[in-house]
């Protein structure tokens, strides 16, 4: 018996849960993610459109310097955000 995929993964446009997607033609947020942790699903966007973030490994003092001032202002304290928000999608896709 095949399962029915879910209606949110086709209408995010993503190909599966916790597979975050860029969303270039959306107004505000960069990303779209159908998260799932057990049986909740929610639908979550995240990230400023327009920014880029310093990446995993900033090579340059200016971008160790936005990852430092980024985790300061979003509460990077936590070091286990719910993988049904959109900090922990930021902090693990952008930054």
């Amino acid at each position: 018996m095949a399962k029915k995929k879910d209606s949110r993964l086709k209408k995010a446009g993503v190909s599966g849960y916790n597979k975050p997607k860029r969303t270039p033609n959306h107004k505000t947020k960069s990303h779209v993610v159908v998260a799932k942790v057990g049986d909740k699903i929610k639908t979550i966007r995240f990230g400023q459109q327009g920014v880029r973030g310093a990446g995993k490994n900033p090579k340059t003092a200016k971008d160790k310097a936005r990852k430092k001032s980024y985790y300061a202002r979003h509460n990077a304290q936590d070091s286990s955000p719910d993988k049904l928000s959109a900090r922990y999608w930021s902090h693990k896709v952008k930054w």
